[in-house]
């Protein structure tokens, strides 16, 4: 990378983060998309404190997430959830991560969109399934079929995604890349408001 490239890059996040004037950004997708590989990358790149909420809500349960959903059920974990985002999107420069069903939730959605600036971070059923197979903490996924599973929570759940603000493509490239590609899509999204 080239001087000019670390300069242009730097002028970028800086003009990103004038136009977002301290409102939150939040990812939101599929588990797999690479919104906390991004999520931070972001954050680091726009000078932003990164969260996790999924974190936060294991430190305000005092459990992890397969635990809540066992003992408590997914109801309540999406209650537990809703109240943790309202609670970081009251906070100025962040890059909230939000677990792959939180913007399913019609409250929670509703909330994103009047408090922060939303992306999408959509990958496909392969890209998704081969990050997700990695690890063994996704409790929707616990079942005797778990690709057919996520395709079904694919074909559920892209719709409502698609009420973010802007979609990027979560690929198989350094996540450098597409933290770059968000924001590309952010300026251009703030761009085409202002037109």
């Amino acid at each position: 990378m080239s001087k000019s490239d670390g300069g242009g890059r730097q002028g970028r996040a800086r003009a990103l983060a004038a136009r977002l004037d301290g409102r939150p950004l939040v990812l939101v997708g599929m588990m797999g998309a690479g919104k906390t590989t991004v999520g931070r990358r972001l954050a680091s790149r726009l000078g932003r404190q990164f969260i996790d909420s999924d974190e936060e809500i294991e430190r305000a349960a005092q459990m992890s997430i397969p635990e809540i959903f066992e003992q408590r059920g997914e109801g309540e974990f999406r209650a537990g959830e809703m109240r943790v985002i309202a609670r970081l999107l009251k906070e100025k420069d962040i890059v909230l991560a939000t677990g792959g069903g939180a913007f399913v939730n019609p409250d929670t959605r509703a909330l994103v969109k009047a408090e922060a600036v939303s992306v999408w971070l959509k990958a496909d059923l392969d890209v998704l399934f081969e990050r997700v197979s990695r690890r063994s903490n996704r409790p929707l996924l616990k079942t005797a079929d778990p690709k057919g599973t996520l395709e079904k929570l694919i074909a559920d759940r892209y719709p409502l995604y698609q009420e973010a603000d802007i979609t990027v493509i979560s690929r198989d490239v350094p996540q450098d890349q597409v933290a770059g590609d968000v924001i590309g899509a952010l300026l251009d999204h703030f761009r085409k408001q202002q037109a």
